[in-house]
């Protein structure tokens, strides 16, 4: 449909001009899209546009310096946070919470063995001086002490097995009496048991919560 527009009442002899021709309602058939009239922006455009313009490069080397100065301080408190998030895994780790255990330490069950076993003074607490014991007699000249070393360690390892087999089966007895629905598997308690014992009170994780002696 096109519109005719008449000129000004100030000019009343003026012929009618025709205006450029103004389409309305002029719509292709049913079910056309008409096109946006600009190509479709590529997906790395699109994200160049949201993320903003990228900042010119330097055009001093003083200004170049001031923005290397500035991206370390960054990466030094980002390394600052993740040092003390570390910190506090590890300190709730030693604490014994569960949400920061390792699979393997984690559950009532595994507390309760780690429970039984630190409140008991074992033999196998000395496996690491032992073994550092070992090593030192092997390093020495002389054949006396290393046959006395080494008698010794023969006999520590000894009482340590057997110790081992003992305090294991104890565990597994009271860890089936405290929790009669668990499923227990005895040699899986009694490694856990056995590699707890063998590690110094000082240096196990999560730290001991009783002290030796202490009835559980």
């Amino acid at each position: 449909m096109r519109f005719l527009r008449r000129n000004s009442a100030d000019s009343p002899d003026a012929d009618p001009v025709e205006d450029d021709a103004v389409t309305v309602g002029d719509a292709g058939p049913k079910g056309h899209t008409p096109g946006k009239g600009r190509p479709t922006p590529k997906r790395r455009e699109a994200e160049g546009r949201k993320r903003g313009p990228v900042a010119p490069p330097p055009k001093t080397t003083r200004e170049a310096i001031r923005r290397a100065r500035g991206s370390k301080e960054e990466r030094k408190e980002l390394n600052a946070q993740r040092r003390e998030q570390r910190a506090e895994q590890r300190r709730r780790m030693a604490d014994g919470d569960d949400r920061y255990l390792m699979p393997r330490d984690r559950g009532p069950v595994k507390a309760y063995v780690r429970d039984l076993v630190d409140s008991k003074r074992n033999l196998l607490g000395l496996f690491m001086p032992l073994a550092v014991l070992v090593f030192v007699s092997l390093l020495s000249t002389s054949l006396v002490v290393q046959q006395y070393a080494t008698l010794v360690c023969l006999v520590m390892l000894i009482a340590m097995v057997v110790e081992a087999v003992l305090n294991g089966r104890r565990v597994v007895k009271r860890v089936r009496q405290k929790f009669p629905k668990e499923t227990v598997t005895g040699f899986s308690i009694g490694w856990y048991a056995f590699v707890r014992a063998t590690q110094l009170r000082k240096l196990r994780v999560p730290k001991p919560r009783v002290t030796p002696g202490t009835a559980v």
